[in-house]
């Protein structure tokens, strides 16, 4: 990866001329470098880190294992790309290991999440298996620290 979009990565909202300045490169070249990007799919959208534990959204997230059966021609992809269309699919990927699809679901509630499960994802033609991790809190996201250091620091022992 090159050096402006790790610091893109690092900051989406850092200025065209910042990212100038700290790659040696104009203004200019800057900005055509992220339209390529852009046009080229490289970049495929910017949003922002949320500390979701902070707001008072009642949001469940789930992480899902899911086993499928390979179709003939299209191998993981058909299967991969019906699931990816819900809603409440977040992120999906494609692994190595005992089961073949990782995805990211959310939700109002439980129930909600449940339900996507029992009546959406294991009704899929090809679905054999599916484990689901409900996730109860957000230490890192996407290399962000969600809390401050220092906020639960072990507490100094003296002799």
């Amino acid at each position: 990866m090159d050096e402006l979009l790790k610091l893109l990565k690092k900051n989406a909202l850092e200025s065209p001329e910042n990212l100038a300045r700290m790659l040696n490169l104009s203004v200019e070249q800057v900005k055509a470098k992220i339209e390529d990007y852009e046009k080229a799919g490289v970049i495929r959208g910017y949003q922002a880190v949320v500390n979701h534990d902070q707001l008072d959204l009642n949001l469940v997230t789930a992480v899902i294992e899911v086993k499928v059966t390979p179709e003939r021609e299209g191998g993981f992809n058909h299967i991969a790309e019906r699931i990816s269309k819900f809603n409440e699919v977040q992120s999906l990927y494609l692994m190595s290991g005992a089961f073949d699809l990782l995805l990211f679901v959310s939700g109002q509630t439980l129930k909600e999440v449940a339900f996507f499960v029992s009546d959406k994802l294991a009704t899929i033609p090809g679905v054999l298996s599916t484990a689901t991790h409900f996730m109860l809190k957000t230490y890192k996201d996407h290399g962000v620290l969600m809390e401050s250091q220092d906020e639960y620091e072990r507490l100094k022992v003296s002799p």
